[in-house]
């Protein structure tokens, strides 16, 4: 079995390894992976492996070294369980290895990794789905945007849900990632809406953003100073301390609220002077859905994620460049790219171990 270790401390450091697989145990099933994606998301994964527990996922027996989990598709290659049967194709939360071995049941929530590490840890990272045999490129899409656009959506939902905070303008930073420009397409749909949207990006990234055509505004990192001061909201994706301090200090009190979701730039994550304004809240995604399963009932909030997801997908060929590449160990260098913020926006990274 090959994995890509990531140093916990240092999470730019990768190097890949060969273990023994393990015989199963009774009640488990073993998953070849087939292919999965590797944008910024996993990149926040790592940066907040300890915070959040996601280096929990799939526990190594090296210490300071862990695995990131990525999104992807696997098939049943050997079970010792009534659950799976071989030849049956999950999609879910994988580690970035060539293969997993879970403990599968069926419950109310669907197909769950029932391993006992896993039991504490939030349950929409536990669920598998199955799916049918299909064009690799569904796979890919499904993995690539899946995750973010899911993220995208529950975020929009979060602020519908709270009246956007009285904001005549949501900032969306780092808009060119995709979670981002899924959070300004969501924004950008209802026919009336309130607010502005303000796409704040890298000089380099601002032509992307602007041809998507879903902000009203888009403005580099060095043009905070030129945001309108009226009652806004912050959704930043990225994490950078430096450009979060400098939106505080200039929207000040006019900042009804200010969302901490990604760390794609998990370096310059630690804040260098006290913020003005309100303090950042984390958004954690699950607690959205937990909140609307227990308000709307099980799989009502899910069949709005799915369609919005698969909305954005249809015209992914126009914004999109999939880039597939073969072998486990072809993820470190993808995935390096993307944690020291190389990675062109416009690449859609798959890995088919």
């Amino acid at each position: 079995m090959q994995q890509i270790l990531v140093n916990q401390n240092a999470i730019t450091e990768t190097r890949a390894v060969t273990t023994q697989a393990e015989p199963l145990a009774p009640r488990q099933a073993r998953l070849a992976i087939e292919s999965f994606a590797l944008t910024s998301n996993n990149v926040t994964y790592a940066a907040a492996g300890f915070d959040i527990g996601y280096w929990q996922f799939f526990p190594t027996s090296e210490n300071g070294w862990g695995i990131v989990p990525v999104w992807g598709t696997a098939r049943v290659v050997e079970s010792r369980t009534d659950v799976l049967s071989v030849g049956t194709r999950l999609y879910g939360f994988y580690p970035m290895a060539s293969e997993l071995v879970i403990t599968p049941e069926n419950g109310s929530a669907g197909l769950v990794d029932a391993a006992a590490h896993r039991a504490k840890l939030p349950l929409i990272y536990n669920q598998y789905t199955p799916v049918k045999n299909g064009p690799a490129s569904e796979d890919h899409l499904r993995a690539l945007l899946q995750p973010l656009l899911a993220t995208s959506y529950l975020i929009y939902d979060w602020l519908q849900d709270n009246d956007c905070f009285g904001a005549d303008q949501i900032i969306v930073g780092s808009a060119s990632s995709k979670t981002g420009l899924g959070l300004c397409r969501y924004l950008f749909e209802p026919k009336e809406r309130a607010y502005q949207i303000v796409g704040l990006t890298s000089a380099g990234n601002r032509a992307f953003v602007k041809g998507l055509g879903h902000c009203d505004t888009v403005l580099t990192y060095d043009q905070i100073a030129d945001l309108d001061h009226v009652p806004s909201v912050y959704v930043d994706m990225s994490g950078n301390s430096t450009v979060k301090a400098e939106l505080h200090g200039t929207l000040k009190h006019q900042l009804k609220h200010s969302s901490a979701v990604g760390l794609s730039h998990w370096n310059q994550f630690t804040p260098t002077t006290p913020l003005e304004g309100p303090k950042p809240q984390f958004f954690f995604a699950p607690s959205q859905v937990a909140k609307r399963r227990q308000e709307w009932g099980p799989g009502k909030i899910e069949a709005q994620i799915t369609a919005a997801w698969k909305r954005i997908a249809a015209s992914a060929s126009d914004w999109m460049d999939v880039q597939v590449h073969e072998g486990v160990e072809a993820a470190e260098g993808v995935y390096a790219a993307l944690a020291k913020g190389e990675a062109d926006p416009k690449i859609g990274a798959v890995i088919r171990p």
